[in-house]
């Protein structure tokens, strides 16, 4: 093996020819041991190693371009989300960050807001740009996509779409009998905005638990989200409009974390304690939900392991491991926290 030395001021890039003749063995040795194909299997232990160390006092570093044309591959998915920066979606995109690191595969990020044009226009842009695959984030899909596609948060059975869902029926069985075995019979709802994937099917599911557990779904007390704000305010006008009604209720059941913890704001701003004179459920468990005032009790959604699960599924399915599925099912759990208590006296609001 020869002196692992670098000339003076040399900026030429290392190639593996360089590292090769430093080892004294073929490129295409070296090139199956640093690429960690198949072939390296046969290389001996001891060689590996050699051809290693020789990479990295080399300061070798692999040709994304040349490494893409050989295996005729980008390395490359597109990710499409409703909105960049939101606690749900930024949740799942650091699942899918984190297991893409690990197999040194990029991805590339768009936020549609929920405009078709745009989601359609965005699609076809990753395309060109080389993307092998989709991961869509709480994305209405309504035509069959060109590329392998998992969908987070997606119901509609679309052929080529893997979609990882959560079983809302447990998750509105655990939140609901939570509630009523505090004591709670006069809850309210609130309904998830027409824009959100997960809004139909999550309140198809609470109303065929509530009807199950015996609790009377008023429609008076029950309101339904308009917009995509990604803030509290999703939550606090409507919460508002809740109590304008003077309906009493002693507990709010609200679509997600976000809407809850506005909702939260807005009771106490009428001089409503939570909980003592209502109890609050979120869904999601963003990372805030347990550091607000009081911490919210929620039903979790393990978002981290959805963004991971959807990332493993699409690379499993182009690189030929998995054979399409329909549907991965992901369980909730409820996270009981301060938001939540026997019912007082139920409010009438003045």
């Amino acid at each position: 093996m020869k002196p692992l030395k670098k000339k003076a001021g040399a900026k030429s890039p290392v190639t593996l020819k360089s590292v090769a003749e430093v080892v004294g063995l073929t490129a295409s040795t070296v090139s199956a041991v640093l690429n960690s194909s198949s072939a390296s299997n046969s290389v001996p232990k001891h060689t590996k190693k050699r051809i290693l160390e020789a990479a990295r006092a080399l300061d070798y570093r692999p040709n994304f371009f040349a490494r893409s044309l050989r295996a005729k591959r980008t390395y490359m998915i597109g990710v499409i989300l409703e909105e960049i920066g939101d606690p749900y979606g930024s949740l799942v995109v650091s699942g899918i960050e984190r297991y893409l690191r690990e197999q040194n595969v990029f991805f590339l990020t768009v936020a549609h807001r929920h405009d078709k044009k745009l989601l359609a226009s965005y699609s076809s842009v990753l395309r060109e740009r080389g993307v092998e695959g989709f991961i869509t984030v709480d994305t209405l899909l309504t035509e069959v996509p060109a590329l392998p596609t998992v969908a987070v948060a997606g119901h509609r059975r679309i052929k080529g779409v893997t979609n990882i869902v959560l079983d809302h029926r447990r998750a509105a069985s655990l939140a609901l009998t939570h509630l009523v075995d505090l004591g709670h019979e006069r809850i309210s709802f609130m309904k998830g905005s027409n824009l959100s994937a997960d809004s139909e099917v999550r309140w198809t599911s609470i109303c065929e638990v509530a009807a199950k557990l015996g609790v009377r779904v008023r429609q008076e007390l029950v309101i339904e989200l308009k917009g995509d704000d990604p803030t509290p305010n999703l939550g606090y006008p409507f919460a508002k409009q809740l109590l304008e009604r003077k309906q009493p209720f002693t507990a709010l059941f609200a679509y997600n974390d976000i809407s809850a913890i506005g909702s939260v704001c807005a009771f106490q701003e009428a001089g409503l304690r939570v909980p003592e004179d209502i109890s609050v459920v979120g869904f999601d468990d963003i990372q805030s939900a347990a550091y607000v005032s009081p911490p919210l009790t929620t039903v979790r959604q393990p978002l981290l392991k959805m963004g991971e699960v959807a990332a493993r599924t699409l690379l499993d399915r182009i690189e030929g491991r998995m054979k399409y599925v329909p549907e991965i099912a992901i369980e909730p759990e409820l996270a009981v926290r301060r938001s939540t208590a026997h019912p007082g006296s139920a409010f009438l609001p003045q």
